[in-house]
């Protein structure tokens, strides 16, 4: 304990002998072992909380990897429904253009079954 060998202890326990008399020694031992259980309760709740802060953070790690998969897939929905909204106006437009040539087209042969009328009519003139 504490890095002490066993003779290191008797030799610090004849001095506390010395030093507290045999009335104060026992107290003084009761004291000395209700330290060392604070003192080991302290360090073992210390360590709880850091090992519940660790797990927190890992926790924490997970939820932004998460948050970032979302966003990812939100960037990639994003990009798709971009994508088919150019389309649909790719559509729109190709139609629109489909309408305007069909419109020429329809005045073409408008204009050109009334030249044969009119060329009909110059020649009743």
């Amino acid at each position: 304990m504490f890095g002490l060998g066993f003779s290191e202890i008797i030799i610090i326990a004849v001095i506390a002998v010395l030093f507290l008399g045999p009335d104060k020694l026992p107290s003084a031992l009761i004291e000395v072992a209700k330290f060392l259980k604070n003192t080991k309760n302290a360090i073992s709740n210390v360590k709880e909380s850091i090992e519940q802060e660790m797990n927190v953070s890992d926790i924490k790690k997970e939820a932004l990897a998460y948050k970032q998969q979302l966003f990812d897939a939100q960037e990639k929905l994003e990009k798709v429904t971009n994508t088919s909204k150019l389309n649909a106006g790719l559509r729109s437009i190709g139609d629109d253009i489909l309408a305007d040539i069909e419109n020429a087209e329809i005045k073409k042969s408008a204009k050109e079954i009334e030249q044969p009328r009119e060329k009909k009519e110059e020649k009743d003139v």
